[in-house]
């Protein structure tokens, strides 16, 4: 069960959520796998409690907890397009680029700075996606229309090319009963690392690797190295 702590400011009316751990990590050797993506992700919000808009404001939380569990950095804009709610993944992307990054002022400026050279139109009730190619690079925006979000705010997604996300491992041994080692070696290819490079990291043979990885193969009914990290990015987006 995913734990949800809110804690508010009474005189700034800050909100801040924090979202439990989605898995017990005693139940995994940190000496094997160290996840480069954050977990728990933790957001935080700026917004003044919201009265009568529930089912949009349900339908903004579902958005950015999707975003969350895939590793993607958010922003919630108000109608003035200043910062209102963010998660940790939004601060961290953004202070890779050199930007302060640790309140909603800071966050407003440094996705101003961001976008500063990109026709950037971000619409009441959409989501954009800002992708950031490298430190110092123009991003590439992409927008989608028609998403439902509360009081004209807008949602913008920061998508850095350099991170890197993976599935909940429960969720892994739940849809395709994974040992704890095939769990592990799942993770770590969705990481990017190849069998060869894992295999010297745990201190394993390559023929235990590859039987690992065969087992892989059958129980996720894939072929390939590639298809299956393939899979692997889309099962990201589950809790």
């Amino acid at each position: 069960m995913t734990l949800i702590d809110r804690h508010s400011d009474a005189v700034a009316r800050n909100r801040y959520i924090v979202v439990g751990a989605k898995y017990a990590p005693e139940a995994y050797s940190p000496e094997m796998l160290r996840p480069s993506y954050p977990y728990p992700p933790t957001r935080a919000s700026d917004r003044p409690d919201a009265g009568g808009d529930e089912p949009r404001r349900r339908s903004l939380e579902s958005i950015t907890g999707m975003l969350d569990r895939i590793g993607c950095g958010y922003l919630v804009l108000n109608r003035e397009r200043k910062v209102i709610e963010w998660n940790a993944a939004a601060q961290t992307t953004l202070e890779r680029q050199g930007e302060a990054a640790e309140t909603a002022s800071e966050l407003s400026i440094a996705l101003r700075r961001l976008v500063a050279n990109v026709p950037a139109h971000f619409l009441p009730g959409s989501l954009s996606w800002v992708v950031i190619r490298s430190a110092g690079d123009r991003p590439v925006i992409l927008k989608e229309n028609g998403v439902v979000a509360p009081d004209g705010t807008s949602i913008v997604a920061l998508l850095d090319r350099e991170n890197r996300s993976g599935p909940n491992p429960q969720t892994l041994q739940r849809m395709f009963g994974l040992t704890s080692a095939e769990t592990h070696l799942a993770l770590r290819l969705a990481q990017g690392d190849a069998p060869l490079e894992i295999a010297r990291s745990w201190r394993l043979s390559r023929t235990t690797i590859r039987s690992q990885l065969a087992s892989l193969f059958a129980k996720t009914e894939t072929r390939r190295q590639a298809e299956l990290v393939a899979l692997l990015g889309r099962i990201s987006v589950l809790p």
